[in-house]
């Protein structure tokens, strides 16, 4: 590319952006749960209705009374993900297709990761911070340690000025949520790790990950690539994963006005449909 993406500083912040009512704590309470959210994806396939959506799931679960709460949450918050997602992102009705093609465990959690940053505001913000940290070089960026990440929260501040306030216990239980998830998507390696590091993106969730920093950008979206910094992928990894995108067929890099730029061949996820007919 004749001028290479240097990140900027990262994201901007999103502290002051969402008032009291956009932010809550659902991630105490569910996190990726790929099966699951696999199976809301496919039953919203099916019927293509939330409220029949809704009748199957409880219906598969109403025998087992002891899960009747638990499962009435995890149904609130993964249909959210899905009903809340934007067009930037692969239609719920797709999302099974494009799971099918993900190669591992980790990249079906890398895909449905960005619905939930998507959907979870204070995930966003806290999601967003760590991509200013890893570009602006902190010393271990990707540190998410109960201090870290409460210090992190404890800058958030409500769009009305007023700041982030959760009971302790509460606050705790998010922190782990939060590592579970940066588990799953492969930033961290294990339950004992607190100190991460940029993912291996596959060639699913590099592809979704493209997709949706073209529908969240504009026309210079490739020099601060949403999708990549939200999966924290360094500005200096752009280039050999524009590269990967570009050999998939589903992109292609065209000049336009001197210099080159990267476009979806025939639309973002053009490639859905194609790969899940093979």
């Amino acid at each position: 590319m004749n001028t290479l993406p240097d990140g900027g500083d990262g994201p901007p912040s999103l502290s002051r952006t969402f008032s009291p009512e956009e932010v809550n704590m659902d991630l105490t309470m569910c996190g990726l749960l790929p099966d699951r959210a696999d199976e809301v994806a496919r039953l919203y396939r099916e019927h293509g209705n939330w409220n029949q959506v809704k009748e199957v799931w409880f219906e598969e679960r109403r025998a087992n009374r002891s899960t009747k709460g638990s499962s009435q949450k995890i149904y609130r918050v993964l249909s959210s993900r899905f009903k809340n997602a934007p067009a930037s992102l692969p239609n719920p009705r797709d999302l099974p297709d494009v799971l099918e093609t993900c190669s591992s465990s980790r990249d079906k959690a890398q895909v449905l990761y960005l619905y939930l940053v998507a959907d979870d505001a204070l995930v966003r913000y806290a999601v967003h911070e760590y991509a200013r940290r890893l570009s602006a070089d902190y010393h271990d960026p990707l540190g998410f340690s109960n201090e870290t990440l409460t210090t992190v929260l404890n800058q958030f501040e409500y769009a009305d000025g007023t700041s982030f306030d959760y009971a302790d216990s509460t606050t705790r239980r998010w922190c782990e949520g939060f590592r579970s998830v940066m588990r799953e998507i492969g930033v961290l390696e294990s339950q004992q790790t607190v100190v991460g590091n940029p993912p291996s993106l596959g060639e699913t969730p590099l592809l979704v990950a493209m997709g949706y920093s073209y529908g969240e950008g504009e026309d210079e979206w490739f020099e601060s690539a949403t999708g990549l910094q939200y999966l924290f992928q360094p500005s200096a990894r752009w280039e050999e994963l524009y590269d990967r995108a570009a050999e998939t067929e589903a992109w292609e890099f065209v000049e336009l006005h001197g210099s080159l730029q990267l476009r979806p061949t025939n639309g973002p996820y053009s490639w859905i449909t194609t790969e899940g007919a093979e």
